[in-house]
């Protein structure tokens, strides 16, 4: 297994990445995964991909530093394993690298949001050692104008 950070501009990105992200948010249009890309990107959001040995991925992570009062706090946006290669340890592994790179960023903790319907995800999370810490509140703005830059 291999992990290699993917950038906007690699065609790996909507060739690899973008499906396997699209698996975890089916209304992600392709316009819309490049969007969002590019704009996190921009906010430090790095992409990791993880291939096994013939060149297929199988997995992605997205994560970023975020600097927090409780201290640096490495928090994964997405994880997702391809659907035919779940159950065969590939999320565990990527989780673990990517605790391993929060360690190497001086990062207090890894964090995540996981919706609360999502069991498989949650057993999956707790068998990785993560334990459920807070709650996530949520509210729906009015859509705005994009910003333009």
């Amino acid at each position: 297994m291999t992990f290699t950070d993917i950038v906007p501009m690699d065609a790996r990105m909507d060739a690899d990445v973008a499906p396997l992200i699209r698996v975890l948010r089916p209304a992600l249009t392709a316009e819309g995964f490049r969007e969002f890309v590019t704009e996190a990107h921009g906010q430090g959001l790095v992409v990791t991909a993880a291939y096994d040995p013939d060149g297929a991925c199988l997995a992605v992570v997205t994560h970023r530093v975020l600097a927090t009062s409780r201290g640096r706090v490495l928090f994964v946006d997405d994880l997702v394993t391809a659907p035919a290669a779940r159950g065969r340890g590939i999320g565990g592994r990527l989780l673990a690298e990517v605790v391993r790179r929060g360690g190497e960023q001086a990062c207090v903790r890894l964090e995540l949001d996981s919706g609360t319907a999502n069991h498989g995800a949650h057993r999956f999370y707790e068998a990785g050692g993560m334990d459920v810490a807070a709650l996530h509140f949520a509210r729906d703005l009015p859509a705005a104008p994009a910003p333009h830059g």
